[in-house]
């Protein structure tokens, strides 16, 4: 028979080893109701990205609404907060985040996704303070920031993107490159059919309605100027004038723009010699399709504005 004592101690090892199974099972149930990693991305380039190569595994989350121009995204106290919670934070980098210096965000969860090409960055100087949708007035001095729309520094984001993921959850590595090698080679694709049309641009003089074209110009050799004119509005008279005094000395006829233009300004524009064709940067996420289906638009509108020879 078992002495009082045994079944005392017997009855303790019991209920420690019920307690440990339940601590273990609200620990998982604590985890399984987190749901996945939250990877929160500056700008729409991006997202896509680690969607494409993270697939399902973690929740990618692009926190700018859908109206604003995510260069000139400002955070509000709810914003911070989600971006504090975030596993991982993935900045565009080139100044584009002019906001994180104000924000108190963890460090070790932020990823500057162009680092690693930062002393090929383009300075800009002497840029003008001029105005555009909610965000108000603002200039583009600093450093050119759309650094994705040259392919070869969108891979690069994506590289660091990879890395990143790698870190977070080591386990999928395997998945994860194999996602990445498909979307380096869809880039990879984009980029010499890209080069097949600038190639038949040559040195034509470009007009570009906003200075945001700066990686694709150098990537592809165009010769543009940029203008600070917004799709939707009918420029004013003084920037009509400042476009003759351009057109002087760089007779473009064609102006690439961010979006549709105003059809009166299109309209205007064609007056003087100049036609439109659409090259959206996709900074943002697009009411329709996705950023690799919006590159593409891109590449038709410049193949259709400049056909092979016959």
């Amino acid at each position: 028979m078992k002495s009082p004592l045994y079944r005392l101690g017997l009855m303790a090892l019991l209920a420690l080893l019920i307690g440990c199974s339940s601590d273990e099972r609200a620990i998982q149930q604590q985890e399984d109701d987190r749901g996945p990693p939250s990877v929160y991305a500056v700008n729409y380039p991006l997202a896509y990205f680690a969607g494409r190569i993270a697939g399902d595994s973690v929740e990618v989350v692009l926190p700018v609404p859908g109206d604003i121009d995510p260069a000139m995204w400002v955070p509000d106290a709810g914003a911070i907060a989600e971006l504090q919670r975030a596993d991982l934070v993935l900045l565009n980098g080139a100044g584009y985040e002019g906001w994180l210096q104000r924000a108190t965000l963890s460090r070790s969860r932020l990823v500057d996704t162009s680092a690693a090409f930062a002393d090929r960055l383009i300075p800009v100087e002497n840029d003008v303070t001029h105005s555009h949708g909610p965000t108000g007035d603002h200039s583009h001095a600093g450093t050119a920031f759309t650094t994705w729309l040259d392919c070869e520094f969108a891979i690069e984001h994506a590289r660091v993107v990879l890395s990143a993921l790698d870190r977070l959850l080591p386990e999928n590595d395997g998945e994860y490159r194999a996602r990445f090698a498909e979307l380096e080679r869809d880039l990879q694709e984009l980029d010499r059919e890209l080069k097949a049309v600038t190639v038949r641009i040559g040195d034509q003089p470009l007009l570009f309605s906003h200075p945001v074209y700066q990686y694709l110009e150098r990537r592809y050799s165009l010769n543009g100027r940029s203008l600070h004119w917004e799709p939707g509005e009918m420029p004013e008279e003084a920037q009509w004038r400042e476009l003759s005094g351009m057109l002087s000395s760089h007779p473009a006829a064609w102006m690439i723009w961010e979006g549709t233009p105003h059809p009166e300004a299109a309209d205007r524009l064609e007056g003087l010699g100049a036609q439109s064709v659409v090259f959206r940067p996709a900074g943002n996420k697009p009411a329709s399709g996705d950023y690799m289906s919006v590159m593409q638009d891109n590449l038709r509108a410049l193949q259709h504005a400049f056909p092979t020879a016959n």
